[in-house]
């Protein structure tokens, strides 16, 4: 597929005209399908889809098949092999297809049109089809295909139901050895069901047994005559029907040479008629074609589009028609709002020129159009990752390209020329290409928004500005291609009807233009900011209160308190370097030491010497008394008396730990 294609959406218009054809080699050529280079053909093309399309609307679709398969077995038929019934019905309801087809186009042939015609170039063999038909139905060979036929089926029934009765009346004389009222078929055998105790009663082969193995499978002595007769009568009507499908195999084959030609002319006007259909689809006419460059479009819309949102394009550039009294115009400049459907514009007018060549009709109320050689184009971005392009480098590569393959024949299409770059340099690149395809004598349509382009293109013989109207009482674009105006982007207004405050578009019109209001209300210039600036709305527009959730700062805690909080009593932890399992028995104090209880005694150390091993919390519950770890009994004890009485003689000396060693002292 070719890259204009997918630029200009036509690989879409032809997915929808694929889906209006039926047979395989129609969509292929759809598929296929190029801006034919003869004005004759072309000419011819476009007149078969105007007649496909009369035709359609006077008589409706044709009675069109798939023909899906039928040159293969046509080909098989040629080489020798058998097809089968269903292969044969196939081919029979193709034929009565050609018959439906030829006598659609005879009730068409009062339109006085050539399309009509074709039908003198189909051959139905009606009288084949009728053939087929009687003796094949349903995927299989009739009982009335021949005499013979008739008779062996006859006979194969006879034969089938004398088994069935023998074995019936084996079954009724010998109902006590039976394990069922009925006989069973089993391996094509007549069977009777036999109790395992009783198959010795039963004169017969054994042909099956029961899953259970409770039942045997008897085929009577009387049964099996009737089953050799059967053998034989069943291999004869397979004779029989081989001999009638070779028979008609044989006429398939006399008539290769005709049904390739009806399938020739099958898929000619299959593809006519997609083209008429898709003219229906997009409620299409026929265009005008020229060699002169000239580009005419009346109420035109992009065929993809919903035919209820779009507004109808006007358009007009190439070489008039002396009788316009208009200048030749070589390209058109498109300038005006973003959104506000430039890139819809040049694609409907590229568009509408390649289906044209094509042989299809467009979708306008009329349009003249040229034949080109060749379709350029640079619509979108173009950015690749893995081709390391930006924006802008992926247009320039496109233009270079396209410039090397530019002759006067061509149709070029670029969109946001000059964009993606600094706005001067920008500029100046957009008016250098400007001047080259001038140069080339191509026919040219471009958008772009820089202002010395349209300054250019005003000036310049051949070339004219056009834009895109935009309403700024209700501040949207209207849609709507006024040829021979410059357009201005309306950006201000665009980002003031999407909220952007006053103050702000006050200081862009500053950057941009170097206008600023003074305290006297004075502006310098004009530039279409004196249209809205006094405007009530966009006095009191302003951005609202934000309502994103505000981030919560971590609160940095003192030296002091992050080291409270590093180890608690009843730690389990590790002294280094000795390595010596310790319980903590004193937090850390204010100067980084803490207290540990060792086996046998007590010590302070400094908390980097100290790593923990296991919480306390994981230890202990919450509630657990750790004197019972840090004190003596005896201690315990009298502290415990002393909670409850005095007691003489007693006096508790603190020495900083939570559990203070009680002694005894003499008063006296």
């Amino acid at each position: 597929m070719d890259q204009y294609e997918h630029i200009l959406e036509f690989d879409k218009i032809k997915e929808e005209w694929m889906a209006f054809a039926l047979t395989g080699a129609a969509k292929e050529k759809i598929a296929g399908a190029k801006p034919f280079l003869s004005e004759a053909e072309l000419r011819k093309d476009l007149r078969e889809t105007t007649e496909a399309r009369m035709i359609l609307d006077k008589f409706g679709n044709p009675p069109l098949v798939s023909m899906e398969g039928v040159e293969k077995l046509v080909d098989s038929a040629v080489r020798g092999e058998c097809l089968g019934a269903c292969e044969l019905e196939n081919f029979a309801q193709v034929l009565v297809a050609v018959r439906r087809l030829k006598e659609y186009l005879k009730r068409s042939e009062g339109l006085a049109l050539s399309l009509p015609y074709y039908e003198e170039n189909l051959e139905e063999r009606e009288e084949l089809a009728e053939e087929i038909f009687t003796q094949v139905r349903a995927g299989a060979v009739c009982d009335n295909a021949s005499k013979l036929l008739r008779s062996l089926r006859g006979d194969i029934l006879r034969a089938e139901q004398a088994m069935r009765e023998k074995a019936e009346a084996v079954i009724r004389s010998n109902k006590d050895s039976m394990s069922d009222s009925f006989a069973t078929q089993r391996n094509g055998h007549i069977c009777v069901p036999v109790k395992k105790e009783y198959k010795f009663r039963i004169s017969g082969s054994v042909i099956d047994k029961s899953a259970t193995g409770n039942t045997i499978f008897i085929e009577p002595a009387a049964v099996a005559k009737y089953y050799e007769e059967l053998v034989m009568l069943r291999l004869g009507e397979e004779d029989e029907v081989r001999r009638i499908l070779y028979a008609l195999t044989a006429k398939v084959a006399e008539s290769a040479e005709i049904m390739e030609e009806n399938l020739r002319v099958i898929t000619k006007l299959d593809y006519i008629f997609s083209k008429g259909k898709l003219s229906q689809e997009y409620n299409a006419v026929e265009p005008k074609v020229n060699l002169s460059g000239r580009i005419v479009i009346e109420d035109g819309r992009h065929p993809l589009m919903d035919k209820s949102l779009c507004v109808p394009l006007q358009f007009r550039m190439g070489g008039m028609r002396k009788d316009y009294g208009e200048e030749t115009i070589q390209g058109v400049v498109i300038t005006g709002p973003n959104t506000g459907g430039k890139t819809v514009a040049i694609k409907t007018v590229a568009l509408a020129c390649l289906m044209a060549q094509c042989g299809l009709h467009v979708s306008c109320k009329s349009a003249d159009l040229c034949m080109r050689s060749n379709y350029l184009c640079d619509i979108g971005d173009g950015q690749s990752l893995s081709e390391n392009l930006s924006t802008f480098s992926a247009h320039i590569v496109n233009v270079l390209d396209i410039l090397k393959n530019i002759s006067p024949d061509s149709l070029v299409v670029l969109d946001e020329l000059g964009s993606g770059t600094d706005p001067a340099e920008g500029m100046g690149l957009a008016v250098a290409i400007l001047e080259e395809l001038k140069k080339s004598g191509a026919l040219f349509v471009v958008t772009t928004h820089y202002p010395e382009v349209k300054q250019y293109a005003a000036k310049e013989p051949g070339i004219c500005n056009a834009r895109m109207t935009f309403d700024r009482e209700s501040l949207a674009p209207t849609y709507q291609l006024v040829i021979g105006e410059a357009g201005e982007s309306c950006a201000f207004y665009i980002a003031a009807r999407y909220g952007m405050p006053k103050r702000m578009l006050k200081r862009a019109a500053w950057a941009a233009y170097g206008i600023k209001s003074g305290a006297d209300g004075e502006k310098s210039g004009q530039t279409g900011w004196e249209n809205f600036e006094d405007k009530e709305f966009f006095d009191k527009q302003e951005f609202p209160v934000s309502t994103a959730p505000k981030l919560k700062k971590q609160r940095i805690s003192s030296a002091r308190e992050l080291l409270a909080e590093k180890f608690h009593m009843g730690d389990s932890v590790m002294i280094y370097p000795d390595k010596k399992l310790a319980i903590v028995c004193e937090p850390i104090n204010e100067k980084g030491v803490l207290r540990v209880q060792l086996p046998g005694k007590k010590i302070w150390i400094n908390h980097k010497r100290v790593k923990l091993v296991v919480a306390a919390k994981e230890l202990y519950p919450a509630d657990y008394d750790f004197s019972i770890i840090f004190d003596t009994p005896e201690n315990r004890k009298l502290r415990h008396d002393m909670e409850r009485k005095y007691v003489e003689g007693a006096k508790c000396e603190s020495d900083a730990s939570p559990f203070s060693s009680v002694r005894t002292v003499n008063t006296k």
